[in-house]
């Protein structure tokens, strides 16, 4: 059975879906979240406070277990983002040769936007190879936001 919270962040509202004991979708909301029709598990509660402390700058490692569902191309990639230590990007080209196909950046780029378990699959940390952000299923000022804060508590 599948189960979804709904709730508010300092990003805006989102919600997090989990099944068979792994969480499998965490997305931004279009508006404001309902919390009352929700089934919250357990899971989804420990998923809700641990994004909660990211935000805060409390955490910057997630101990919850994923599953995301996808091609076996885009697994790897999603798996490879989580080697990406909190408050450093990679390009697109780079993360490319870390899975072993350096002339797959393009494909790579197409994953990372399929991503369905944002923040916690750290596709925010990828860049262009100019340096410049590129696109995030959250926006773009989202995106800009997760680095400046995980920049900012690099240090802490």
């Amino acid at each position: 059975m599948k189960n979804t919270v709904a709730f508010q962040t300092t990003l805006g509202p989102v919600v997090i879906s989990e099944q068979d004991g792994a969480i499998t979708e965490l997305i931004f909301a279009k508006d404001t979240p309902d919390r009352e029709n929700k089934q919250i598990s357990p899971l989804l509660k420990e998923a809700e406070k641990q994004l909660l402390e990211y935000l805060s700058g409390d955490r910057r490692n997630f101990d919850l277990k994923l599953a995301a569902q996808g091609t076996e191309f885009q697994k790897t990639v999603w798996n490879t983002l989580q080697e990406i230590p909190y408050g450093e990007t990679r390009s697109y080209k780079q993360v490319a040769k870390m899975i072993g196909r350096p002339e797959a950046s393009r494909a790579v780029g197409m994953a990372n936007s399929k991503n369905p378990i944002l923040i916690l699959t750290p596709c925010h940390r990828i860049i262009g190879s100019d340096g410049k952000l590129t696109g995030y299923a959250g926006g773009l000022e989202i995106k800009k936001t997760l680095l400046e804060l995980e920049k900012n508590h690099v240090s802490c």
